[in-house]
């Protein structure tokens, strides 16, 4: 008979070595997880710090922008989309015309006075006189009733600097002509973002009108053209062939958004019912 004996390997040493084993797996187990809940907390925190950043710049560009009256994408056609506004006290400090003076006030936008086909003719126009010289600021402005053209920080008379070689670039149009990009500011010219009236700035305008010759979102970011309101602003995205117009008083008070890319082009119109003020049109030499 063969006698084997069993060796019992859970004896008091054992038992002591399979807590340990069991304890440092309970450890390791925990310490996992604490590393593993730590990378994920600091995970959720970093979303969470990104989406309120996100959230507060976002936040940040629209919060001034109560309404939008007339969309980029829109076609407002054959009506004008009109919005009436109560009249400012501006017009009396004024001689009155009776048949002109505004007393009804408003604003409104069209896209059936101007073909886009239209606007970039006129827009080719710009450019070509724009290229004579233009701003070290980012606003570049053309008048060819006065012959202003801005050349670097100041400006410079087209029909006097350049003579006959004006014929080779401009005809008989009544138009101011502006082109605005994201440039750095160099003069008072060229901060064209702050809130003003053009009949308190200019006295004689009694209306005003815009006409974009290029595409928000797609020309150009930013520079939409802002009405401020007592109770929140309301905004018009520019359109190329789009018109926008309206009363000159405090009424409307406006600006433009600052470009951040692309360049900007837009004709401003400006009509006065003080004949004194009456401006013909411009003749080349």
């Amino acid at each position: 008979m063969v006698l084997v004996r069993m060796r019992n390997t859970k004896g008091c040493n054992s038992i002591d070595i399979e807590k340990k084993i069991k304890r440092g797996n309970a450890l390791r187990h925990a310490s996992a997880w604490r590393g593993s809940r730590g990378f994920v907390t600091l995970l959720l925190v970093v979303l969470s710090v990104g989406c309120i950043t996100t959230w507060m710049y976002v936040a940040s560009q629209d919060s001034d922008i109560t309404e939008t009256l007339v969309g980029q994408g829109e076609v407002v056609s054959p009506h004008p989309r009109i919005y009436a506004v109560l009249c400012s006290t501006d017009y009396e400090n004024y001689k009155r015309y009776p048949g002109c003076t505004p007393q009804k006030c408003g604003r409104a936008i069209t896209d059936s006075v101007v073909t886009r086909e239209e606007a970039q003719v006129l827009r080719r126009l710009a450019d070509r006189g724009l290229a004579l010289a233009g701003s070290e600021g980012g606003v570049s402005i053309l008048d060819l009733h006065s012959g202003a053209l801005s050349m670097g920080t100041q400006f410079v008379n087209i029909y006097r600097y350049f003579g006959d070689q004006i014929k080779d670039v401009f005809t008989q149009k009544d138009f101011e002509l502006y082109r605005i990009n994201s440039t750095e500011a160099k003069t008072q010219h060229d901060e064209y973002w702050h809130p003003h009236i053009d009949k308190v700035t200019y006295g004689s305008f009694d209306y005003t009108s815009l006409l974009y010759l290029s595409d928000y979102g797609s020309d150009f970011s930013g520079g939409r053209f802002v009405f401020i309101d007592q109770n929140g602003n309301r905004t018009v995205e520019p359109r190329a062939g789009r018109v926008s117009f309206f009363s000159s008083g405090s009424e409307n008070l406006h600006r433009v958004e600052k470009v951040t890319w692309g360049t900007r082009y837009a004709i401003t119109v400006s009509f006065t019912c003080d004949p004194e003020y009456a401006i013909s049109d411009p003749s080349l030499p």
